[in-house]
């Protein structure tokens, strides 16, 4: 059964889903239209089996779904807004100033 998360988790689920560059390029390809898995893997340069993995975490935050497309299963978001509010969240990274990132973001690639 669906429930409804909260608001904290769904900020943690949208964060865990962007912690990874590989989830966030995926996000962005969902965004432009829905695809098959072997056209994401293709698109993203990546093997089936690691986006396979990311799809999963994807769907396990709640931000993609999957659609049976006869034997097949189409990804799209699960909800146009997601579309919006990654467009929102891309304006304003790049209205952080380039040169002002955190002291460890090198050592721990966080930034």
């Amino acid at each position: 059964m669906l429930t409804v998360a909260s608001d904290i988790e769904v900020l943690a689920r949208f964060g865990r889903a962007l912690a990874d560059p590989i989830r966030c390029r995926l996000l962005l390809a969902l965004r432009e239209a829905p695809a098959h898995p072997a056209e994401l893997a293709d698109a993203l340069g990546i093997s089936r089996t690691r986006l396979s993995n990311h799809l999963a975490c994807l769907r396990d935050c709640g931000l993609v779904v999957a659609v049976p497309v006869g034997r097949r299963s189409r990804y799209e978001l699960a909800d146009e807004r997601l579309g919006h509010a990654l467009d929102d969240l891309r304006n304003a990274v790049v209205a952080v100033e380039a040169d002002k990132s955190c002291p460890d973001a090198e050592t721990r690639d966080c930034c």
